[in-house]
């Protein structure tokens, strides 16, 4: 409910008041400061919540067959038996597997950008959510079927790619509840809050596959048991971000696409020179986050043996973890030393990671393997937040320049360069998503026809110091989005 408070025989100053109770709001001004001190601010903090809450879940299954591949060859499924003594067969299904969820949520990040004004926040959040139930009842069935073929579990991976999608729709809504200087912080808290979602499941379902395989039996049985319990355990809580979205969240009545910044968005070289560099950061912390649990157990099969090793996930899930902290740490430097002076320095960074990943793979170190991909990971979570820090520097650079060669005043075409901005983060977004996809199936057809994984290794490393390369090219060599670029709102995004 929106009412005008009287300041005077000419001015009226709009001020609202919070209500628990999910609607759509006819009127939203969160710039207004006492719009947003008289209710707009806990509005949009509740609101904040339950798409956290939400997107968290979207992660969390969208990663789920990076840790169930590893154990349905012990379920008594033949195309990934043999994953523990490093079957290629074995290794290539399961990273098909865990590689089609991440193409299908690249796929689907920029139609849900697109929902939330067509449907509202509300809505969609909580029909994003319901589409989750789909991959998780469906596995849950199909994984207690052992005659069930490959095929059927490629269409259940590719339904769990609905998750990557919620990331988008997300970010969408919570970007129209916020005012301008407080947008950075949070949308930074609700993607940190989503990554978690893949460090969390790594971390619980092999803990509840290893729990269902005591309570039945070390058997095949045991294992479906256990992966059935580890599928089950996140619908109470999908049915609970249903409930939460439809009850308490709002949508906002104004929040309209903008057509035309993604037209220009879309025309405007840095959006691809930026979307190949984000391909570069998070395409390798979501590819290498839904392969890690197969490359541990392919490379060091002898940790299944070591009691409850097995039962952590050979420690996989702190990869994630480590990206997932370290991503605002990457615009929190980039707003004092440049986003792209940090981007550069992650890439040459994350090449040098991986030529410590293969140095302990010669030399069979699983504490060096371990220690080599977690400092890949950090990059890659501090080359995400650098990377989305540069892109509305970049546009406000294009848009002085523009205003300079014109006479415009820039103050005058600020609005536009913030929309394609915007525009831009959406479609940077999912094709660096998609980025995951080329990572696992480079390592899949490395390790199908080269016999070995170390080809796509390396050619990792080459491809980090490219991007580098380009990083310096278009960014650092001139004084382009770095001399002449002002501070904006969006660190962390």
């Amino acid at each position: 409910m929106t009412a005008v408070a009287t300041t005077g025989p000419e001015v009226q100053t709009p001020t609202f008041q919070h209500q628990k109770r999910g609607r759509w709001l006819d009127h939203w001004e969160p710039d207004n400061e006492q719009f947003w001190e008289s209710g707009g601010k806990l509005t949009a903090r509740k609101n904040l919540f339950f798409s956290v809450f939400a997107e968290n879940l979207g992660f969390s299954i969208w990663v789920i067959w990076g840790s169930v591949v590893t154990a349905m060859g012990a379920a008594g499924f033949g195309f990934l038996a043999g994953l523990g003594q490093g079957n290629p067969t074995a290794v290539s299904n399961a990273l098909l597997l865990t590689s089609t969820p991440t193409l299908v949520g690249a796929m689907l990040r920029v139609p849900y950008t697109f929902a939330i004004p067509r449907f509202g926040g509300r809505a969609f959040t909580a029909f994003s959510a319901g589409m989750l139930l789909f991959p998780t009842l469906g596995l849950a069935y199909f994984v207690n079927q052992p005659e069930t073929p490959m095929w059927v579990f490629m269409i259940l991976a590719a339904l769990a790619g609905v998750g990557g999608g919620n990331f988008s729709s997300s970010m969408a809504n919570i970007n129209f509840f916020y005012p301008e200087g407080k947008k950075g912080a949070a949308l930074g808290i609700n993607a940190a809050g989503g990554n978690m979602g893949v460090a969390q499941t790594q971390l619980l379902l092999p803990l509840v596959i290893t729990l269902g395989t005591h309570i039945m039996a070390k058997d095949p049985a045991g294992y479906r048991f256990g992966i059935t319990l580890a599928v089950l355990v996140w619908v109470p809580f999908i049915l609970a971000a249903i409930f939460g979205a439809l009850r308490y969240m709002d949508s906002i009545s104004q929040a309209q696409s903008d057509g035309q910044s993604y037209k220009l968005a879309l025309t405007n070289r840095h959006t691809w020179i930026m979307a190949f560099l984000y391909i570069g950061t998070f395409g390798s912390f979501i590819g290498f986050s839904f392969a890690f649990p197969t490359l541990l157990k392919a490379n060091f099969p002898d940790l299944v043996e070591i009691s409850w090793m097995s039962t952590l996930g050979n420690l996989a899930f702190l990869g994630a973890f480590v990206g997932s902290f370290s991503r605002p740490l990457g615009g929190w430097i980039g707003d004092r030393v440049g986003g792209a002076k940090i981007t550069m320095s992650v890439f040459g960074g994350m090449a040098l990671g991986i030529a410590l990943i293969m140095a302990s793979l010669s030399v069979k170190s699983f504490p060096l393997y371990l220690i080599s991909f977690l400092l890949l990971f950090v990059l890659t979570g501090i080359g995400n937040g650098s990377a989305y820090r540069m892109i509305p520097m970049i546009f406000s650079a294009e848009n002085k320049r523009r205003a300079m060669e014109s006479g415009q005043d820039p103050a005058e075409t600020t609005a536009s360069a913030k929309r394609q901005a915007g525009a831009a983060i959406g479609v940077i977004g999912a094709v660096g998503a998609s980025g995951g996809w080329l990572l696992q199936q480079a390592l899949r057809l490395s390790n199908t026809h080269l016999g070995s994984m170390a080809p796509a290794f390396w050619a990792y490393a080459v491809a980090f110091l490219v991007m580098g390369g380009v990083t310096w090219w278009f960014y650092l060599r001139s004084s382009f989005a770095v001399d002449r670029v002002p501070s904006l709102a969006y660190a962390n995004v």
